[in-house]
């Protein structure tokens, strides 16, 4: 393909897939794109088990790493779950108690909830931490995903042969990520799964393109097919970001009953709240969510302490119960043609054929 970003990182396609599943990552490489492994769930002997195991299953081929290094979030990774504000604790655990949820024993809730919070990582401090790990491995890509990248961290990277890349849903950040030296920026519609922002994706990539021309744009927000990949670029775009696409291959790392869920969802069913992690967040429905919509529900916590919360005092007791009306993933509106299973190859190689397709298509119809 005569395209930047394929000759950048020496990639048959420009097909960039986010995932927090290393065997979606490997997958997507060796398909002829690029994976992304996401960073935010895993504490630093993961990550590295997590890359040694890709380094050994992807056979040289380029891979990166999304990390989230926001540029407003206090530090707070020394904040203890038990300094939670008591009532936002109050109202989560009413809100299980009313709907059958079992409590855990007190001990055993203290330990999960713990064990959980060492893999959560959304503070400054544990994403450099996390960027030590990934720098000791062959990555060629590092994207962050709240915010532009520290300039140090750009040259750093630079002088590894790193490319480096950033999230944006707005003109004004994108320009931000070109000025501290990013290498491509990755325009980010409404429809995503994730944080995301209030802009379709139809209006923000072209926008985006023309800001920070001539770096290399990718299209996110609503891509799994090959005709959103052709929009994608029509629109100016160089690639395409695909996240929730993945979640319905037998690679991805969803459970048997969040799979189910969400391959029962429609499009409505992507909904963008706070109640996540306190920032706006595209995640499946759920009761969780739901409840703060209700009269007399608190307003959500601050990112990150709203993930806390649910982490430290809900997540354990809802998983252990397998209570599906709390049950929820991050996705976007992708969601509601996501009706069956398949296989990350299977998706690649159904984007490029229908890519094809469209391009002849198009080329009949402008001849």
């Amino acid at each position: 393909m005569n395209n930047r970003l394929c000759a950048m990182f020496g990639i048959e396609a420009p097909i960039f897939a986010f995932s927090h599943c290393r065997d979606v990552v490997v997958e997507v490489s060796r398909a002829g794109g690029l994976g992304v492994l996401g960073m935010a769930r895993a504490h630093p002997d993961r990550v590295e088990e997590d890359l040694r195991w890709i380094d050994a299953h992807i056979g040289g081929r380029p891979y990166g790493v999304d990390i989230l290094m926001p540029a407003k979030y206090e530090d707070v990774a020394e904040v203890d779950i038990d300094a939670l504000p008591p009532e936002h604790v109050a109202f989560v655990q009413q809100l299980l108690d009313e709907a059958g949820v079992p409590r855990l024993p007190p001990d055993q809730a203290d330990r999960a909830a713990r064990e959980l919070l060492a893999g959560f990582h959304m503070t400054p401090r544990e994403s450099l931490r996390m960027l030590e790990v990934c720098l000791r491995h062959p990555i060629k890509l590092i994207v962050n995903a709240l915010g532009s990248p520290p300039r140090d961290l750009v040259e750093r990277a630079h002088a590894l042969d790193i490319k480096v890349g950033a999230l944006v849903g707005q003109v004004a950040h994108a320009r931000k990520h070109r000025d501290v030296g990013c290498d491509l920026v990755v325009a980010v519609g409404t429809e995503a799964a994730g944080h995301t922002g209030e802009i379709g994706s139809m209006v923000l990539w072209p926008r985006i393109v023309d800001a920070v021309a001539p770096l290399p744009v990718l299209g996110g927000g609503g891509v799994g097919r090959g005709r959103q990949l052709a929009a994608a670029l029509a629109l100016g775009c160089e690639g395409a970001w695909c996240g929730s696409i993945w979640l319905k291959t037998v690679q991805s790392e969803l459970t048997p009953e969040i799979r189910a869920k969400l391959l029962a969802a429609g499009e409505r069913d992507a909904v963008l709240t706070r109640t996540v992690t306190g920032k706006s967040c595209r995640t499946l429905r759920n009761a969780f969510s739901a409840a703060y919509d209700a009269p007399g529900a608190p307003e959500p916590l601050p990112a990150p302490l709203q993930n806390m919360l649910w982490w430290a005092h809900g997540r354990t007791r809802v998983e252990r119960a397998r209570a599906e009306p709390f049950l929820t993933y991050p996705v976007g509106q992708l969601v509601g043609d996501m009706n069956a299973d398949s296989s990350v190859r299977q998706v690649v190689q159904d984007m490029l054929l229908e890519l094809a397709e469209t391009k002849e298509r198009l080329d009949a119809m402008l001849d």
